[in-house]
């Protein structure tokens, strides 16, 4: 198998695990679609930034060689997931409350009513403070490298890309007039589903730092 073959073998198979992770339903894509229907395309698409911001920070650290370190220092990888485990758990309380409160308006409410950069740092937070990212990234900066230098070069430049089109295609799906008039029917039990799957997460990080 010639480099070059061994080279985009490689990075397809980091961009496809990237891919699935990033497109698969979890907590951030949950949260995107919640902000979307509920805030609005600007709002939605500024959580969505953070997000693939805090996720590209963990890429930049597992390519520098860092994540190793830190993931054999225990005392970190505990830190993070009792953060995250409680981080989680506000997430979920917030979204029990929005489930609980008044029916939303037909529109989505003005993006102001909560700063873009405020949306962007929550969004960031989710993903800097969840400890699978540290280990999905170390994984994905060794299927690409496999020795080849290129690839461990240009794995993380195309999973940003990757990122940002799904994450942004979710902003900009649920933000539209049919999803939002969907969200406004469902809402209850959207945000209801949303609280369970952050309160779920949340406990899971927090039972597994006591291990």
């Amino acid at each position: 198998m010639s480099g070059n073959t061994l080279f985009s073998a490689n990075l397809l198979l980091a961009y496809t695990a990237y891919l699935v992770g990033v497109a698969s339903p979890g907590p951030s894509n949950l949260a995107i679609m919640s902000i979307a229907a509920h805030h609005g395309r600007k709002a939605a698409l500024a959580f969505a930034l953070g997000v693939i911001s805090g996720s590209m920070f963990w890429a930049t650290v597992a390519t520098a060689g860092i994540s190793a370190a830190l993931i054999a220092w225990s005392q970190f990888i505990v830190a993070v997931k009792v953060f995250g485990g409680v981080y989680l758990l506000w997430l979920a309380f917030k979204s029990a409350r929005t489930a609980r409160g008044a029916q939303p308006a037909a529109a989505p409410r003005d993006a102001q009513a909560e700063p873009l950069k405020r949306l962007y740092t929550k969004g960031a937070l989710l993903h800097l403070t969840n400890p699978k990212a540290i280990l999905v990234w170390v994984s994905i900066v060794a299927l690409s490298s496999n020795h080849v230098g290129p690839a461990h070069d240009a794995v993380v430049p195309g999973c940003a890309v990757i990122g940002m089109v799904v994450f942004s295609t979710y902003a900009l799906v649920f933000s539209t007039a049919t999803a939002r008039a969907a969200y406004v029917r469902t809402r209850r039990v959207l945000e209801g589903c949303l609280a369970v799957v952050f309160g779920v997460a949340g406990i899971r990080l927090l039972a597994w730092s006591s291990r």
